[in-house]
């Protein structure tokens, strides 16, 4: 295998297209980009090298470690990401599509592009955006072109885009807390390949639908193994290996789980070995992922018990976190379900804090009443009403108000500037509820920060926690409960991890444990 001459300072493009599509939820609109993060060109270029900026963290991973690593031009063409929501629409999708190729068609020869992609999008129009956006930059540099990719574990994964790359990097943490070290990583193999040429990308498909509740990564767990075995995988030539667990809520032909492998250049071979012999594994383990739901009157229970008073009888409960994973925001659901919240009212629980709850109009109504007030808060009062979302309404009084603009302080978005937009925190008697306009979910202690809540000081006054997650809470909040008082909560919502009660139309099937028959290789 022959090498090339690095170039003195090789010119890298950067690029991004990040978004979770929920088959189910809304519409992702253009105005979601730009309420999140849009950037393009000088003003992109700013934006990374902020000390706070509003992209992910795996960007400033790949930018500091090219820094480090010797001379580079970064060329910013545009990076894009929204919160996870429905398909984005797909007029925004093709003017965005069309501006990446002309801002890449003008940026002259380059000697790299990264990428930032979550990889489990969909437009009203297309299954598949991600391969698409892969496809038109790969054609626009050619071959020699190294094209490196850092992926969410929960991409779904399609042979357009692997074709199109030269190595695919998919977090190894679930809660996602390593997006910085994966883009330092997808910077070490940028380096490698402007020296050695592109690698190769080879993917293996699995009939299996894992639901986001079972893809949890914890010490001992079957994904955790697996993914230590990846990584002790004995070919030099296989550099990466991603375990992408999938996200089944996007309902299209590349749901199910994706080994992919990427190794040195020519070295196709040794990477569909690996790609094998790590699905073998996958396969043979799928049967240890399922896990259970909590019943909302069993979890409703616990929360009474944590939150009584103490007596001299009784020892007191350990806290208790109550995760809502069937309205978690990070996977498309609205944040505003009121189910668990409208049972932990009528059954009396005391000492509760839930966040975070997506309602402008209601946010919108305490900032006008201000703090002391007391007021009749109408959730979800605004117009029809979104699937699940019910209306309660309840007497609360105004503890605290924010704008709601916080700097992540743990995992996911940890170093970056995020906004809950105009926020409050409610008094509704034993429960307290942070009340948000800016849909997303609770997964950093910073979001409390803002309203002046310390839960390690706070022993007493707050003994259980709810929160509208499914799982990232756990890297921000580990120290507030312990493991076997983290409660996930089979409770309505766009993100039940419970797939057999969605209609799910395009995923391929057999798949298991939709069908317990499935098989692989398929015979």
């Amino acid at each position: 295998m022959g090498t090339r001459l690095m170039p003195k300072a090789p010119r890298i493009g950067l690029a991004g297209f990040f978004l979770e599509a929920n088959r189910l939820a809304p519409v992702t609109t253009g105005a979601h980009f730009e309420q999140s993060c849009d950037r393009a060109g000088a003003e992109l270029l700013a934006e990374l090298r902020a000390p706070a900026p509003r992209l992910l963290p795996d960007s400033q991973g790949f930018v500091a470690t090219m820094g480090a690593s010797g001379d580079w031009e970064p060329v910013a063409l545009r990076m894009a990401l929204a919160y996870p929501g429905g398909p984005v629409d797909h007029v925004w999708w093709t003017r965005f599509l069309a501006d990446v190729e002309r801002r890449l068609a003008e940026a002259g020869p380059l000697d790299g592009v990264f990428i930032s992609s979550h990889g489990a999008a969909l437009t009203t129009e297309e299954d598949d955006p991600d391969g698409v956006l892969f496809e038109r930059i790969r054609a626009l540099v050619g071959p020699n072109v190294p094209v490196v990719a850092v992926f969410d574990l929960h991409t779904n994964v399609s042979r357009r885009m692997t074709d199109a790359l030269s190595a695919f990097v998919a977090y190894r943490t679930n809660p996602h807390v390593d997006l910085r070290e994966r883009g330092a990583e997808a910077a070490v193999l940028m380096r490698r390949m402007l020296v050695e040429g592109p690698g190769v990308v080879v993917l293996e498909k699995l009939p299996f639908l894992p639901a986001s509740t079972d893809q949890l990564i914890a010490p001992g767990s079957p994904y955790a193994r697996l993914l230590d075995e990846a990584a002790a995988w004995p070919d030099e030539r296989v550099l990466n290996i991603s375990l992408c667990g999938g996200f089944p809520l996007a309902d299209c032909a590349k749901c199910g789980f994706s080994v992919v492998v990427t190794a040195s250049r020519g070295a196709r071979d040794a990477a569909q070995v690996a790609a094998t012999g790590m699905a073998r594994r996958v396969w043979d383990s799928r049967k240890a992922f399922l896990t259970a739901l909590t019943p909302m009157d069993t979890a409703v229970a616990m929360a009474v018990d944590a939150g009584a008073d103490p007596t001299h009888l009784l020892p007191r409960q350990p806290r208790l976190i109550l995760a809502d994973v069937g309205d978690n925001p990070g996977g498309g659901g609205g944040g505003n379900t009121t189910a668990l919240l409208s049972a932990l009212l009528k059954a009396g629980a005391k000492r509760v804090l839930l966040g975070v709850f997506t309602d402008p109009l209601l946010a919108a109504r305490a900032h006008q009443e201000g703090v002391g007030a007391w007021f009749l808060a109408h959730f979800n009062a605004g117009g029809p009403p979104e699937a699940f979302a019910d209306p309660l309404d309840h007497e609360a009084r105004v503890l605290a108000l924010s704008d709601g603009t916080f700097v992540g302080r743990k995992g996911l978005v940890q170093g970056s500037t995020q906004s809950m937009g105009s926020s409050a925190l409610l008094s509704l008697g034993g429960v307290q509820v942070i009340v948000i306009s800016q849909r997303q979910q609770l997964l950093d202690p910073a979001q409390l920060d803002i309203f002046g809540i310390d839960l390690a000081q706070s022993t007493d006054s707050i003994r259980t926690l709810v929160v509208k997650s499914r799982g990232h809470f756990r890297a921000a909040f580990s120290d507030f409960a312990p493991a076997h008082r983290v409660i996930e909560v089979d409770g309505p919502g766009l993100t039940t991890p419970v797939l057999s009660r969605l209609s799910l139309q395009r995923v391929p099937r057999p798949a298991f444990p939709l069908d317990a028959d499935a098989q692989w290789p398929p015979d």
